[in-house]
């Protein structure tokens, strides 16, 4: 079994709503998760629109213990959106994929606003961005796993995915496409974060027109280099004599080249569902499945302007209006 394989299987579920005209390409993207999911999410961020809205009772037939009632059909405002329920093969874990969602009404991806999109993360590194183990609990009562924390279930790298929507009100320039985190994540995070410490203190020096001796910033920016790991920096702050606890925010924008929707990639045109993927043994295992499993699939290999190869599946749709007025 592939390692996401609920990700593929909420792809396949997903076309079959686009065919038999249950959902469409500008449907919302909560309500495409949520029908083309269902019982294989482990955790959903707003609870109560999943209820309300789209009559999804993430808690149907459950009396979850641990948790406040006020938060059991709430939106808790914490990432992830969604997230997939584990599985278990010869007692390790597999699945169990995060799911983000990233709906923009013009060609630019939505920017992330809770971290660095990445191939991988663990609960422990999700409840450290969030400030609080919500998540991580209620993900735990889904999965059924007691003493989570003592587990390699809080540690295990997960999948993450996004589910990316440009031009959504456009119903003849809409792209819809789960992209594997690893189309963002093009240099290790690690590098990321203290580059991004380097560029502001030397930001800082030349605005204050500092003059510092060379060997001095060579042992400054040495000692940054240290900086590589998100979940002490999203930490919050005890400082003293401060009646306040910061803590860093991570936000971050998607580079054109990195859009899979951009002129970059003409292969992924317009009113198409795409599912992209790096492009490993893996992955080429599931050309054959899929392309049986889904009738007019095309699979192609782009190459990822900053990471290389990826596979994408795509279905091309009819351009259609939304099924209901309210969506626009």
């Amino acid at each position: 079994m592939i390692v996401f394989q609920d990700v593929i299987e909420f792809y396949i579920n997903a076309v079959e709503n686009f065919k038999e005209r249950k959902l469409n390409l500008c449907s919302p993207l909560e309500e495409i998760v949520l029908k083309s999911a269902g019982s294989n999410l482990a955790y959903v961020d707003n609870r109560i629109d999943a209820l309300k809205k789209y009559g999804f009772d993430f808690w149907e037939g459950e009396r979850p213990r641990g948790i406040d009632r006020k938060v059991l059909y709430s939106k808790s405002d914490n990432f992830p959106d969604f997230l997939f329920k584990v599985r278990r093969i010869n007692g390790d874990f597999i699945c169990g994929s995060l799911l983000e969602l990233k709906d923009s009404e013009g060609g630019n991806v939505a920017s992330f606003n809770s971290t660095i999109p990445t191939r991988f993360k663990s609960l422990e590194e999700i409840d450290v961005i969030n400030g609080g183990n919500l998540v991580s609990r209620i993900a735990s009562i889904k999965d059924e796993v007691i003493d989570y924390t003592k587990s390699s279930y809080y540690t295990f790298d997960r999948y993450c995915f996004y589910l990316v929507r440009t031009h959504k009100c456009n119903s003849r320039m809409v792209k819809l496409s789960v992209v594997e985190g690893s189309f963002f994540e093009t240099v290790p995070k690690e590098h990321i974060f203290h580059q991004l410490f380097l560029q502001i203190l030397r930001n800082h020096i030349a605005k204050k027109q500092l003059e510092i001796p060379e060997e001095v910033l060579k042992q400054v920016e040495s000692t940054l280099a240290c900086i590589t790991d998100q979940t002490i920096i999203a930490a919050s702050r005890i400082i003293e004599g401060a009646s306040i606890r910061p803590r860093l925010r991570v936000m971050a924008e998607v580079h054109s080249e990195g859009n899979p929707h951009s002129s970059h990639y003409p292969e992924i045109v317009e009113n198409s569902f795409n599912l992209i993927l790096k492009d490993t043994p893996q992955v080429s295992e599931l050309k054959r499945e899929l392309s049986q499993r889904i009738q007019g699939i095309q699979v192609f290999r782009i190459h990822h302007k900053r990471n290389g190869p990826h596979i994408v599946f795509q279905l091309r749709l009819t351009p259609q209006r939304t099924l209901d007025s309210d969506y626009v």
